[in-house]
């Protein structure tokens, strides 16, 4: 019988005003309890709608029946057949506009909490299951991956279970991509990355960390000297952009890449780190997207007393996930709405000391299909901060472009690839991801790779 609850299980969290001070994870998980009641709202249509609108197609409805046979270990062997990293999607994936946005319990009511079934089930697995995954024997050929992001991940596991020699090339000291560096600890806790990543080593997967792809070697070297038959690319979107406004080149002005990497990557939240950020009493974040509140909550986090979001357009504009909109509310940050920096103010030290903004009012929607921000004249005021955090978006480093032969990228950096295969312009290389789109979700740069691991098994297999 199907549990018809109009409403999903809430997922218990810590509570704001002490989950402000910590970088521990917010959301706890579900219970067993709520787990099997929360799959028991599934209807496991005959048409599963959930399953196309999941990049990997996972096939939600069976793992989601196991879970309310209170079958965990089964479920999470479903889920494994399609994706290598359910423990980190199940907590940072878009669900509302991809698999729970085509849930038909979510036309009169709140669709089934696919994403927290996820989590919970790889959860289970990774507590409960002691097994090691074991190395498929080798077929003899070799591929490399560049970049240990969502994508590259996603490639290098497909890859090593059907028997590939697989290398990973990391630019950073530590494997993981924009999972490590970008997200924050309480949303993602870097254990959960690591225990996939050690994963995919039982495989057979090597990784080289320090290897910055187009200094230390170049792809055709990876090719033509080392052996490798084929390569995929999926170095991320790391370049960051600014506004290009006045005072932005001052102390106490960071990019959110910047930023978040000290916070994730380096620890610099702890005493005894050897990057300390600022401590700012006063922080604006210019974005209104999951980074921007990342690095908002993250500043909240690091002792300041008042975070500030700043975004040009509507809340209803907001390209943040509404949990994570939400999240930030309850613990404090100060959404500055149809507001719109003009220059960053130095106080006495040369510092950041404030920041110029501009009202704005929607006009006529613009090529996004957003309403367009227009400036109201004679707005102009400040709001006195000593940290300003640029979070407007990234694109592709072009130090890969300009060190391989032949290889065609659009005018922004994204490296153009065919959408069935995710073949670039140079044959045996591949690309998907972030290099390819720009920055974008964890589960669209998994599904790149898988699709792209399936068309290099193919094109060594016809050598």
């Amino acid at each position: 019988m199907p549990n018809m609850s109009l409403k999903k299980n809430e997922m218990p969290t810590q509570d704001p005003n002490v989950r402000n001070k910590n970088f521990k994870e917010v959301a706890l998980g579900y219970t067993k309890e709520q787990a099997i009641d929360e799959a028991q709202r599934c209807l496991n249509c005959k048409n599963k709608k959930c399953v196309s609108g999941c990049p990997v197609n996972i096939d939600i409805p069976a793992f989601i029946h196991e879970v309310a046979e209170g079958k965990f270990e089964e479920a999470y062997q479903v889920i494994a057949k399609d994706s290598s990293l359910p423990a980190v999607c199940g907590r940072v994936c878009p669900q509302e506009s991809q698999c729970e946005g085509q849930c038909v319990r979510g036309i009169k009511g709140d669709p089934v909490g696919i994403g927290r079934l996820e989590r919970f089930v790889a959860d289970y697995h990774n507590a409960n299951n002691t097994e090691k995954a074991v190395k498929p024997e080798s077929n003899g050929h070799k591929v490399a991956v560049i970049g240990s992001g969502p994508s590259g991940l996603t490639c290098a596991g497909d890859l090593a279970k059907m028997g590939y020699e697989v290398t990973i090339f990391e630019a950073l000291h530590l494997a993981g991509g924009v999972l490590v560096y970008g997200i924050p600890e309480f949303r993602l806790p870097k254990s959960i990355v690591q225990k996939e990543i050690d994963g995919l080593k039982d495989l057979g997967v090597k990784v080289e960390t320090n290897m910055v792809i187009g200094k230390v070697l170049s792809i055709d070297e990876l090719k033509e000297e080392y052996g490798f038959e084929a390569v995929f690319i999926g170095s991320g979107a790391g370049l960051p952009k600014f506004m290009n406004i006045p005072g932005e080149n001052l102390k106490g002005v960071y990019s959110a890449n910047e930023f978040l990497t000290r916070v994730n990557l380096m620890k610099s939240y702890k005493e005894d780190s050897d990057t300390p950020i600022k401590q700012n009493k006063r922080v604006a974040v210019v974005g209104g997207g999951n980074v921007a509140m990342d690095a908002a909550r993250s500043a909240l986090r690091l002792g300041a007393e008042e975070v500030y979001i700043i975004y040009r357009r509507s809340r209803e504009e907001l390209p943040a996930r509404a949990e994570e909109v939400e999240h930030a509310e309850e613990e404090g940050i100060i959404f500055k709405f149809l507001t719109n920096p003009v220059e960053i103010l130095a106080d006495e030290n040369k510092f950041a000391g404030g920041i110029k903004c501009v009202e704005m009012e929607l006009g006529e929607p613009d090529a996004s299909g957003r309403r367009r921000p227009i400036v109201k004249e004679g707005s102009e005021f400040e709001i006195p901060v000593d940290c300003v955090i640029m979070a407007l978006g990234t694109s592709p480093n072009p130090l890969i472009k300009s060190t391989t032969r032949g290889l065609e990228t659009q005018k922004w950096g994204g490296i153009i690839v065919e959408e069935e295969t995710g073949l670039t312009s140079r044959e045996g290389i591949y690309a998907g991801g972030d290099a390819v789109t720009g920055a974008a979700t964890v589960i669209l740069a998994m599904g790149a790779g898988k699709t792209a691991a399936a068309a290099i098994d193919e094109y060594i297999k016809k050598q």
